[in-house]
This record gives structure tokens, sequence and C-alpha cells, in this order.
């Protein structure tokens, strides 16, 4: 039992559209296909890695440094202590031989490319979906057969106006979504109070709306903004300042008495303990958001897991940074607090599976082995392409 071959390419998912800190016209993420000499149904077992949006492709990381040295190591010791099937963390050490602690950043995307495809893997070696290897070992066998889900949208366009804004999230609800995010921190309060105030007529209800400033406010803004908002008892509002500043984030928990989310742009365990520790983060009231996808993968946010467990936190205040389906295997798996997707955005690679049915705000886990990349035509259609070279 071995890696053959692990194949890597840079995507578009460039875009006209901008959140309060970067626009999307030269975004990038990395894909990988990692091929195996295990056969099941005749057919070599490949598994399928996707970056997230937000953090640009990693090419030269993973050509250079991590791909070698997983192809370069001993084939067993690459595997479980039973030989029956690869073991993700072994391949992580793999990877990071000689690099030092600390640092994470670009490293943390790419590494985490290649441990989505490895959990991949490890579940089609065992023909089992995604979800239920995670629920097997790591949670007991229990799972949720129904994942809260939310569709990150509302983002700023050149010429969008209230109108435009409002079409989009009744689109969401179409689709079935109840909960839906949208971005602010991009104009002035003033503007993005009128932005608000159209979705509300739209969901109805606060509790149905996140808002997402993508870092861009400073403290005084971050509770300017806050005091504006509080009394709309949004469902979260979500990053208000720089990532690591953690000062600004534990103060603002003094101004603002509503639910809170930030973690995304941290990727590690000890970025995460930083956060939980430092930030003033409430386990009662807020969200935790850090991206396995951005963050060194499943691999390392089952260390995140335990750390937030020790601190006092559920697993219900955790919702996985992404909108790709790794996320939404976790959240069912080992009955997180739901799931982010990108059903309108980042086209092909937003999204869950083509036929994925939102009733309510919930989603239903697949049955397909492994992560569920085939059940979304186009995205497999271009991972198929790279595995075959």
């Amino acid at each position: 039992m071995k890696i053959v071959d692990i194949r890597e390419r840079s995507v578009p998912l460039h875009s006209a559209m901008r959140n309060a800190s970067i626009d999307f016209s030269k975004m990038t993420a990395s894909v990988c296909a990692i091929i195996t000499d295990v056969v099941r149904d005749g057919k070599p077992v490949i598994g399928y890695g996707v970056g997230s949006n937000g953090r640009y492709a990693q090419g030269g990381i993973l050509r250079e440094r991590l791909i070698p040295r997983v192809l370069e190591a001993v084939p067993v010791d690459l595997l479980d202590g039973a030989g029956a099937n690869f073991d993700p963390a072994k391949v992580m050490g793999a990877m990071m031989r000689n690099e030092k602690p600390g640092g994470h950043g670009d490293r943390a995307v790419a590494a985490a490319v290649i441990d989505m495809a490895m959990w991949d893997i490890v579940a089609k070696v065992e023909e089992k979906p995604l979800w239920q290897v995670i629920a097997n070992r790591f949670n007991g066998g229990a799972y949720d057969d129904r994942v809260l889900v939310y569709p990150g949208g509302g983002y700023y366009y050149p010429g969008k106006g209230l109108e435009p804004l409002q079409a989009e999230m009744r689109t969401y609800q179409e689709q079935g979504y109840r909960v839906l995010k949208m971005k602010v921190g991009g104009a002035d309060l003033d503007t993005d109070l009128r932005r608000i105030e159209a979705v509300l007529e739209v969901v109805g209800d606060g509790a149905n709306l996140a808002v997402d400033a993508n870092g861009r406010f400073s403290l005084d803004e971050a509770i300017a903004f806050g005091k504006a908002v509080e009394s709309y008892k949004l469902f979260w509002f979500e990053e208000p300042g720089d990532p690591l500043d953690y000062a600004l984030q534990a103060e603002l928990t003094q101004h603002y008495s509503g639910s809170m989310a930030t973690g995304e742009n941290l990727f590690s365990a000890q970025d995460a303990k930083n956060l939980v520790v430092y930030g003033g983060m409430r386990p009662e009231l807020d969200w935790i958001q850090i991206d396995p996808a951005l963050a060194y993968g499943f691999t390392e946010y089952l260390k995140v897991d335990a750390m937030m467990t020790e601190q006092g936190w559920s697993r219900r205040q955790q919702i996985p940074h992404g909108g790709h389906q790794l996320g939404f295997n976790m959240a069912a798996g080992m009955q997180l607090g739901g799931s982010e997707t990108y059903p309108l955005v980042f086209q092909p690679w937003g999204g869950f599976a083509d036929d994925v049915d939102i009733v309510d705000g919930y989603a239903r886990p697949h049955d397909t082995p492994g992560i569920g990349i085939e059940l979304k035509s186009k995205v497999y259609q271009q991972l198929k392409e790279l595995a075959e070279g």
C-alpha cells in the first residue's frame, strides 16, 4: 500500500466581487490529486484536495517542499499501525520534516490541500463516507443526519445596489437556506446599515442574518458598528478586526452583547488556543470558525477540537469556515454547529453536491465513499483530468 504520485494545479477563483479587505479579481487556489496503488471497484483509489477560498494557490510550497517529502518517505512509514490504511498524521509528519514551528500562513494552506486528499483516501479505502469515518473514530459513532448550513454571500460588486442584494438573498431562501450571511465593512456605516436593513426585509429577523467585516475595523470602528447593529440581534458579528488582534476582540466583547464569530484566518491549534484564551470569546455565546482547508487540514483540526474541549467549549459552537465538503463532513461526523457553503460564488468550487437538498436551512450528509468530490460534477471533472495527467 503506497502513494504512487501527487499532482497539483492552481485554479482560478477570480471574480469582480470584493469584501471589506480584498477583491477577488486575481484569486486562485491549489487543488491536488493523490494516486495510490490501492484498488477499489477495479480502479486505483485517488484522493482529492481543494484549497479554501481567500488565500491564493500554494504551488511553489507544494512542488518544492511538501510533495517531494511525502513521495520520498518509506511507504510503510505512512500507514496506520495495522498497515491496513494510510495515516494522515504520519503524512503530515513527512510534509513537516525540517519545517520550523510557528509562522504558519501559506505553509498551513498548502499542507491542508494534501491532508484533505489523504482523508478522502482513508474513507475510500474503508469504503465509507468521510463523515461516517469521522463519527466512528472521533465521536463514538454518533453523527448528525441533518447539518445546519448557511451561504456566504452579500459581497460588494461594482454598481450593486439594494435590490440586487435582496434578490441574491431571496435566491438563497429559494434554495432552502434559512440563516444567510452578508459582507459589511466595505462601505461607510450608514451605507452598510441600509444594506443590512434591506436584507432584514427579506430574512425577516436578525436571527436569520450574520454579518462579516473580514477584519476591516479598528477597535473604535468595531465598537461603533457593534452599537449600531446591536438592536438587530444578528446571528453573529464576524471577524470585526485583525484576526491576530486578540486584545481588540476581547475589548469588543465588553461593548457588544450579541454573538460574535472569528477564527477563519488562524492556521494552527496554537493560534486557536490564543484566541479562546486571550480573545475574550464567550463559550456560551460566540462561534469559532477555524477553516481546516487553510489550517493544516482535518489532522490539525483534531488538535483544535481537543484544545477547545479542554477550554470548556462545546463542539456546537464550532462552525468551520470555507464552504467546502470537508467542513460539511466534519460537521456531520463530529456534530459541530454547522457548515458554511458558497452556492453562488467561487464557482465551480463553491457549494456542496449537485443534488444536495437544503430544507429549512439543513442538509443531509451524502452516502458516497470519501469526501464526496465526485458528487460535484464540474469540480470532479477538473480533478479527474488532473489525476489522469
